[in-house]
C-alpha cells in the first residue's frame, strides 16, 4: 500500500457537493492498494500510522503520535498514488490493486486505523471527489510499505 499523510487542522471529503466525511485536526490519508499487497499490509500500515510521532508536543517539537494528540483521520482512497511516470507523458496506474480488491483493501485500512483506537471517516471508494484541506505545519509524509 502507498499512503500520502497529510498533518491537518481540518479536512473534508465532498461527493456531488455533499460532505461524505471530515476530521478536525489529524490526518488526512490518502491510501492507494497496490497489486501484490495481501490481507496483512492494511494492518501493518495502520499500526506504523497510529505510533507515527509527527504531532508537536507541548514544547512544540513533532514528538507525539496521533493517538497522543487526539486526532481523527479522515482516509480517502486515491489510486492515482500508484502512477508510473517512467516512460512517456501519460501516467500508468496498472501496478494499482484491481478496483474489487482496492476496495476491500482501502476498507480494510480504514477498519485497522479504527482498531488502533483512531476516530476514522472515509470518501467514497471510486468517486469523483473534492478534498478540501488545511495543511498543518505542513507536514506531508509519504509511505510505501514496498520499502
Amino acid at each position: 500500500m502507498r499512503a500520502l499523510l497529510q498533518r491537518v487542522s481540518e479536512a473534508r471529503v465532498e461527493v456531488d457537493g455533499r460532505t461524505v466525511g471530515r476530521t478536525g485536526g489529524g490526518l488526512l490519508i490518502l491510501v492507494c492498494a497496490m497489486r501484490d499487497d495481501d490481507s496483512d499490509v492494511p494492518a501493518a500500515l495502520a499500526a506504523k500510522i497510529a505510533k507515527l510521532r509527527i504531532f508537536r508536543d507541548d514544547e512544540g517539537r513533532m514528538n507525539r503520535s496521533i493517538r497522543d494528540a487526539g486526532g481523527g483521520a479522515l482516509v480517502v482512497s486515491q489510486f492515482t498514488l500508484a502512477a508510473d511516470t517512467s516512460r512517456g507523458n501519460r501516467p500508468g496506474f496498472s501496478a494499482a490493486a484491481p478496483p474489487d480488491e482496492g476496495e476491500c483493501l482501502y476498507l480494510a485500512f480504514a477498519d485497522a486505523l479504527r482498531s488502533e483506537g483512531i476516530p476514522v471517516e472515509t470518501g467514497r471508494f471510486g468517486a469523483e471527489m473534492a478534498v478540501h484541506l488545511v495543511n498543518d505545519g505542513p507536514v506531508t509524509i509519504w509511505m510505501d510499505t514496498e520499502s
